[in-house]
């Protein structure tokens, strides 16, 4: 079986995969004539700058984060023996693929060669071992947006941190549109956050080069493979499949969602049948944010914390004062939920069943709901994530390093890392 057209997969031995010498449609200058080797030679500000080897034995596989590309690919938290930098390890067996995932693969492997931006996650180094690929890419300490959600968050996210999350999202699709490159699968598993608090935007196999022969088209008639994963956050104009086919603002119909899944802890329309969901998507049902408004507070400017922590959109101490006199004290259990008006305006500028009436990536940077972030620093951030534990914490690593002594080497160190896909 081949990958890449190359015979790079050897039965006993393994080498780096040559993906200049395959990558035939170059569509934007940002390619250059770089070396062999699949390691990144140009990386995002502010970015680690190792360079990992391929060397397999150089790689201490502590424990599992998680499974992706249909249950085919395994994501392994892991130690660099040589810098000992975490990283983290994704390894697919190739004889598993069929052909299309084999494809799939060719083209997250090649395109992403060409990305260089802070809010994009970008491997490394990419190799064959055997019949296996490695893909080593930067330690996401936090992990998934969602495993954030299901561990910590089940209720959902406060809006500074939600917020927070899709400036960055925001930032990586205005470039990847910018490339001529439709995502299509925005959702909160492929955002990711690493431990100084960084944004990255992964789920790459699933993009879509707009650009062909030279010319920009401006609509796009493919369904993206795997798409049954991904059916809730896919926008009516994809999943209608007709003449007019659909564009970027496919993507921030997706956003859209995620933001519904960040804030509430759930995925609109998930539990849907597909058809069910499908008409409902057509037909334009309106989508939103839920609230549930126990006592009015708009004349007092507050708005009811759902995380235990200051969201910095309206809410005080004071809203949490006059929340616990007013209901006697008693525990709320689920918190009430009162998003901002900017929070909706926001989703429904994303939800607009007409994409022409939704804005762009870059406008969006410009809304007063993400332009808060700018209010705040990486530190007050980082507090907003409490009480979720990095991979890299001491006692989570010493959990790891048990593993890795003996014991069950698909136990996860941690609850958040039971959801990551890449």
């Amino acid at each position: 079986m081949s990958f890449l057209d190359c015979s790079c997969i050897s039965h006993t031995s393994f080498e780096n995969i040559r993906v200049e010498d395959h990558y035939n449609t170059v569509s934007y200058h940002c390619l250059t004539n770089e070396p062999a080797a699949c390691s990144l030679s140009k990386t995002p500000p502010n970015d680690d700058m190792t360079v990992y080897s391929t060397d397999i034995s150089h790689y201490q596989l502590l424990s599992e984060l998680g499974r992706g590309f249909c249950d085919l690919s395994v994501v392994s938290l892991a130690r660099h023996r040589p810098t000992g930098n975490l990283v983290a390890v994704k390894q697919t067996n190739l004889d598993n693929c069929t052909e299309e995932q084999l494809g799939v693969l060719q083209n997250e492997v090649l395109q992403t060669r060409m990305f260089h931006h802070p809010n994009i996650l970008t491997s490394r180094t990419v190799f064959t071992s055997s019949s296996k690929l490695w893909v080593i890419s930067p330690l996401m300490a936090y992990g998934s947006a969602e495993c954030l959600v299901k561990t910590y968050f089940s209720d959902g996210m406060s809006e500074s941190l939600i917020a927070f999350i899709l400036y960055g999202v925001l930032k990586g699709l205005d470039y990847l549109h910018r490339m001529g490159y439709i995502h299509r699968s925005v959702k909160a598993s492929h955002i990711l956050l690493s431990g100084d608090g960084r944004v990255y935007l992964s789920g790459l196999h699933s993009l879509y080069n707009m650009v062909r022969d030279g010319k920009r088209s401006k609509v796009v008639y493919d369904v993206p493979e795997q798409c049954s994963t991904v059916l809730p956050w896919l926008s009516p104009e994809l999943l209608r499949q007709d003449l007019h086919g659909y564009d970027l603002k496919s993507d921030i119909y997706s956003l859209g969602i995620t933001a519904c899944e960040l804030a509430t802890g759930r995925v609109p329309f998930q539990d849907m049948h597909p058809t069910l969901m499908l008409l409902q998507k057509l037909k334009g049902s309106h989508c939103c944010l839920l609230d549930i408004h126990p006592f009015p507070l708009e004349g007092l400017g507050l708005k009811v914390s759902r995380s235990g922590v200051d969201s910095g959109i309206g809410e005080s101490v004071a809203a949490s004062i006059i929340m616990r006199t007013m209901t006697g004290e008693r525990p709320q259990s689920p918190a009430p939920k009162n998003f901002s008006v900017l929070f909706h305006n926001f989703v429904k500028l994303c939800l607009q069943h007409d994409p022409e009436k939704r804005p762009s990536a870059r406008s969006l940077l410009t809304h007063a709901f993400v332009k808060q972030v700018k209010r705040h620093t990486k530190d007050s951030f980082l507090t907003l994530l409490h009480p979720a534990v990095p991979l890299n914490n001491p006692q989570v690593l010493a959990k790891a390093a048990q593993t890795a002594a003996g014991q069950d080497s698909t136990t996860s160190p941690d609850a958040t890392a039971g959801a990551w896909e890449f």
